[in-house]
């Protein structure tokens, strides 16, 4: 059996879901070989995980000869350079959401999100897209797109049911909120690409686009998003400092809520919803209305274990699940989260890719259309029409 060898980029929170997953991966032996990072965190992190190497550089991984598989966790401000980087040294890539974004350049006016055009954003996204796509092609190494939601349990099942019926999708709405990142880059433009919409949106938005193409080829059709709506806002700006207790969102530049609406070549639509504003935990939601039927994917909150308590104290060290501001009162307790939001299903397929050199399930094309579809998205809303893809 052969041994893939990983070189894990970041060590943030995402970085930890990923360890959980690499430690549950069946048929093929898996052993995360180095981490890398800037800060001093990165040293406890590989003492935690029991990793040989922690290197200071990105660049320091790369040159690493032992290493089959570089995974990207990262901000989104360096993905793009990462990925070419890594894949002309060698190596398979995974990468984390976003694949890209607009991040400034030089002589744009700061902040850029206010100051840039979106239609502008737009276009030069596109252009790095075909970019690193074609470096990404000319590399012979795999791409892997990091989207977890095509793993979730509740949304494999739901194109298994689609494959099975062949109906048609006559709608979908998906969302992913929550009360706002605790992360200082996720307010800024020039460091996420984006606000809510493509920090969370992106999930919803990629599921919703792999839900159509299982159907399209369910039913023997060529389906494609023909046109996008959208609009975002900045709702945390309304509030009083004293009522931001609960919320943490402090956009900058960016939005802290968005709807955006898909219309497909067939006529029939998605609405894809994020925001930084609500209270109450993660909500990762898609339902799908067909011809047949009604589908709802409730990855989290759902019902598995809910749980009345009355002490913080007692609590302390149980997790609930992610963004919840107590632990008390009714709660949804997440269980397997790993497994609940898809993660260990999409570390078990990369894998298996990188050890047979199969394309992924969640691979470029997807990644490259939920971008441009949230591009689509931003310039729709700052100029108050619907764009035509």
């Amino acid at each position: 059996m052969a041994k893939i060898r990983i070189g894990l980029v970041g060590c943030g929170f995402v970085s930890e879901l990923h360890m959980h997953a690499y430690r549950r991966v069946y048929g093929v032996e898996v052993e995360v070989k180095a981490v890398a990072a800037r800060g001093e965190q990165v040293i406890d992190f590989a003492r935690r995980h029991g990793i040989a190497a922690a290197y200071r550089s990105f660049g320091e991984l790369i040159a690493d000869g032992g290493i089959d598989v570089v995974d990207i966790c990262t901000p989104p401000n360096l993905h793009a350079s990462m990925i070419v980087a890594a894949m002309q040294a060698g190596k398979h890539v995974i990468c984390e959401k976003p694949f890209a974004g607009y991040f400034g350049r030089d002589g744009d006016a700061a902040p850029i999100g206010k100051h840039v055009r979106k239609a502008l954003m737009y276009e030069r996204v596109l252009e790095e897209m075909e970019k690193t796509s074609a470096a990404i092609s000319n590399t012979g190494r795999l791409f892997m797109y990091a989207e977890d939601w095509i793993y979730a349990p509740a949304v494999t099942k739901t194109a298994e049911i689609l494959k099975a019926t062949g109906d048609k999708i006559l709608f979908m709405k998906g969302e992913e909120s929550h009360s706002g990142s605790h992360a200082a880059h996720a307010a800024q433009w020039a460091m996420t690409g984006g606000g809510s919409l493509i920090r969370m949106g992106c999930h919803p938005l990629s599921a919703v686009l792999y839900l159509k193409q299982v159907e399209a080829r369910a039913r023997g059709e060529a389906i494609r998003a023909a046109s996008v709506t959208c609009d975002v806002g900045n709702l945390s700006a309304c509030l009083r400092p004293e009522e931001l207790t609960f919320i943490k969102a402090r956009p900058v530049d960016v939005e802290d809520w968005g709807a955006l609406t898909v219309t497909f070549s067939d006529g029939t639509k998605a609405v894809v919803f994020s925001g930084d504003i609500i209270l109450g935990g993660v909500r990762n939601l898609i339902e799908t209305y067909t011809s047949g039927g009604a589908l709802f994917a409730n990855i989290t909150p759902n019902t598995h274990l809910m749980s009345y308590q009355t002490s913080e104290e007692k609590l302390a060290g149980v997790y609930i699940t992610e963004k919840v501001d107590r632990k008390t009162g009714w709660q949804y307790v997440c269980l397997e989260e790993e497994w609940t939001r898809g993660y260990q299903q999409e570390i078990q397929d990369f894998m298996e890719c990188a050890a047979t050199g199969r394309q992924p399930l969640s691979g470029l094309a997807l990644a490259f259309e939920t971008i441009k579809l949230n591009y689509a998205g931003y310039w729709a809303a700052e100029e108050g029409r619907r764009i035509t893809l």
